[in-house]
């Protein structure tokens, strides 16, 4: 009984912000507590990281505010200062998102028994489905010598390689050891978000750009006297970073005569496209991109229509 008397008193404590560490508001103490049970419950680090932003930003607006005192005409005007702040409604709505999750975890903690930002409608987002280079264009960046501006080619082939054959995101490419490989029975140990690990095959072509860069990459380390757990390295026998294949492949691709736009995520969007467009499977493709929802991987059948139609556009007699 002691216990439980000393639990709801701890509740209310936090309820009216006198729990919270010196120096800090009530909802700035929230937001460190909420962001320590993401890292606990294994989010990735990109989750992490976008809603300390955008939930640093929440707590500026709500000020020395309580939770009673917050109702969902505060954030609206929270969401009203990020728009005259010059935001995009792709940011609101991701800082909306925030927000709502910070609520559910309070009221899963007993702190909060309603969600106001339950309340505050999310903006209207273009229906802007991505651009991808067709299964010409990736042959053609593919086939062929990698161009000058290629600093370690064997290297930036393999990168291709597993971006548009496997489908892999950026992060998961970079997060590949060598012993995740599995040349016997051609598939990738892959850590997704959430630490979620999941099996992704590959073909005679990753075979290949395997076989041409496993010696350089012995060759460079030896030079520089390292030993690394990364399959991919730099020339310094370092590891590399998401933004370092970005600027890589960008270069390569606008080199092979892609649009400047192209980043790691868009052959990953070519990879799930094509696939559909040559039969496969819509749960084989979401389980190869490691997609929690099939709603998720139904994008790839949008795009994939709209290819149809710009053809019957292009093509049929009556549609001219």
């Amino acid at each position: 009984m002691t216990a439980i008397i000393m639990m709801n008193n701890r509740r209310k404590r936090t309820k009216s912000g006198l729990g919270r560490p010196p120096g800090k508001t009530t909802v700035e103490a929230a937001v460190a507590d909420f962001e320590r049970s993401l890292v606990e419950r294994n989010a990735s680090a990109h989750t992490i990281k976008a809603y300390r932003g955008d939930l640093k930003n929440f707590a500026g607006h709500a000020g020395s505010r309580g939770w009673d005192a917050i109702d969902h005409m505060v954030i609206r005007e929270f969401l009203s200062r990020l728009y005259e702040q010059g935001l995009g409604k792709t940011s609101v709505a991701r800082s909306l998102a925030a927000v709502r999750s910070l609520y559910r975890w309070l009221a899963q903690q007993g702190v909060v028994e309603q969600n106001p930002a339950a309340l505050v409608s999310t903006p209207k987002l273009p229906k802007k489905l991505p651009r991808v280079p067709t299964i010409e264009e990736m042959n053609h960046v593919l086939d062929g010598q990698m161009p000058e501006v290629a600093a370690f080619p064997e290297r930036d082939r393999l990168m291709l390689e597993l971006l548009y054959g496997c489908g892999i995101r950026n992060s998961e490419l970079v997060g590949i050891h060598l012993e995740d490989i599995r040349l016997s029975s051609e598939v990738i140990l892959i850590r997704g978000k959430g630490k979620k690990e999941r099996y992704v095959p590959f073909g005679d072509s990753v075979t290949t750009a395997l076989a041409a860069y496993l010696p350089v990459r012995l060759q460079v380390l030896a030079e520089h006297r390292k030993n690394s757990a990364a399959l991919l390295i730099n020339r310094r026998g370092g590891g590399l970073t998401t933004r370092s294949v970005g600027r890589i492949i960008k270069k390569i691709a606008v080199a092979k005569g892609l649009s400047p736009e192209v980043h790691p995520h868009t052959l990953r969007h070519a990879f799930g496209t094509h696939m559909l467009e040559e039969g496969a499977d819509l749960r084989a493709i979401q389980e190869m991109l490691g997609h929690a929802r099939l709603s998720t991987t139904q994008r790839y059948t949008q795009l994939s229509i709209n290819k149809v139609l710009e053809v019957y556009d292009q093509t049929h007699p009556r549609a001219k």
